[in-house]
């Protein structure tokens, strides 16, 4: 897959293009996307993704750009299992965003990026001040030589699938029915960094996981998941703040192998972890004695093990691919 960072060059070739910001990559993107590659096979043009980064929102919102469901890097390696062979990555700044929307069009989609289809949700906005709909692009296709495809939002439960309603999801810890509109589990990888080794002398040690700050941790408390470099092993994750053991500090990932962890080699190297259920929220265990409060969270970090292991053993009987 060909990935071209920012707006400098004109394409050598005719393509079919997806356009949109696609955080998450979720159901919803992967219709859009789908449909591009069809469109691009048929008319023997390169199937392609336009997107975004940063995120239009961190440019043009008073709030800013949400938390990420997806990376650039991560929204890459998605586009690539998809079979896409094309991503132009568009640097989204002010004079994006200042662009008219026919200009957009006629200087950024038809002369730099050749598009020979359009294939975009129904939602899509684009130019100044979101002027630029379907519409438009379905009035200027004749002009420019170019066929549009308008894909309706994604359904599921009654609701249209979106970015917002995933992040809403994950922010309460609801893994499951956000894994239901990704159509994959939630994930976030990081590089695994030195920790206090407080796990370890409980009897579990934990691999302290560095995530970046723009993406998005699903609420506290304690996960059934998947990890692994490559190879995916059943695990048992924590975000949270240690309040039992430390004052408030900043949240943490931590990932517990069980026995096996105990010959990882995983410092210095980047993780992935996959939320399959959350287990419980956040728990401090009062007591005026220290290491009573400490005992108190060994015996339940050992019944979390149980139920983690008795959970993704129960996805697996139901033909979850662990």
């Amino acid at each position: 897959m060909r990935i071209v960072r920012g707006l400098g060059a004109r394409l050598r070739r005719p393509c079919c293009l997806a356009v949109g910001v696609f955080d998450g990559v979720h159901k919803g993107h992967l219709s859009i996307i789908s449909e591009a590659l069809r469109r691009a096979e048929k008319s023997g043009s390169v199937p392609a993704v336009l997107t975004f980064d940063p995120h239009p929102d961190a440019v043009i919102s008073a709030e800013g750009a949400p938390p990420l469901l997806t990376t650039t890097d991560e929204k890459l390696a998605l586009f690539r299992c998809l079979g896409v062979r094309l991503v132009v990555v568009a640097p989204f700044d002010r004079a994006l965003a200042r662009i008219a929307a026919e200009e957009f069009v006629r200087e950024v989609l038809v002369a730099k990026l050749r598009a020979r289809c359009l294939v975009v949700g129904e939602g899509w906005r684009f130019g100044r001040g979101g002027e630029g709909t379907p519409a438009l692009l379905r009035e200027m296709a004749p002009q420019f030589g170019f066929s549009v495809d308008v894909v309706p939002s994604a359904v599921a439960r009654r609701a249209k699938i979106s970015s917002t309603r995933i992040r809403q999801l994950l922010l309460r810890g609801r893994v499951s029915p956000a894994q239901e509109l990704l159509g994959r589990r939630y994930q976030v990888a990081g590089e695994v960094v030195q920790g206090s080794g407080l796990g370890r002398k409980l009897g579990y040690p934990t691999a302290n996981i560095e995530v970046a700050r723009a993406k998005l941790l699903p609420a506290d408390g304690v996960y059934a998941c998947l990890a692994g470099l490559r190879k995916r092993r059943p695990a048992m994750a924590y975000i949270g703040r240690r309040p039992t053991v430390a004052r408030e500090g900043e949240r943490r990932l931590e990932v517990h192998f069980g026995e096996a962890g105990r010959w990882l080699d995983l410092l210095g190297r980047a993780l992935r972890v996959e939320f399959a259920a959350r287990l419980r929220g956040e728990k401090k265990f009062f007591s005026t004695a220290a290491l009573t409060a400490q005992a108190a969270l060994t015996a339940q970090m050992a019944r979390d093990w149980v139920r983690a292991r008795k959970v993704l053993a129960s996805l697996h009987a139901k033909g979850d691919v662990l």
